[in-house]
């Protein structure tokens, strides 16, 4: 089985296609301002987004970007303009990761992963 994208509801398509773009992820769809598509840097998996009128109520999206180099990657989006929740990155059980809270309102972490082949689902709530 293959991830072939993952959709996620914003208020505003036009600042969230932008905001995306910055991140580094390549516009490969936009349909008449209520769904974008892109593709992601590496791997196969695409991303996209959905104009709802009203984001959904709860702790709604959290969304993890893998990236080789964390501090690069930090460093060149703060260059960018993009005000991360915390300066530090927070060591994870498997892996580290600064995080952002988008303009639309969703949870978004860069990792860097350490380890993956011994993860067990309960370490991923630690």
């Amino acid at each position: 089985m293959n991830l072939n994208q993952i959709t996620v509801p914003v208020l505003n398509i036009e600042s969230s296609i932008e905001f995306y773009k910055l991140l580094g992820l390549k516009l490969i769809v936009n349909s008449t301002n209520r769904y974008a598509r892109f593709e992601c840097p590496q791997g196969d998996s695409t991303f996209s987004l959905h104009k709802v009128d009203q984001l959904p109520i709860g702790e709604g999206v959290w969304i993890y970007f893998e990236v080789e180099n964390l501090d690069e990657k930090f460093k060149e989006l703060k260059n960018k303009g993009v005000d991360f929740l915390t300066n530090q990155q927070t060591k994870l059980g498997y892996g580290k990761k600064p995080n952002y809270l988008t303009p639309m309102e969703i949870r978004l972490f860069f990792i860097k992963l350490e380890r993956i082949e011994n993860i067990h689902l309960g370490e991923l709530n630690n």
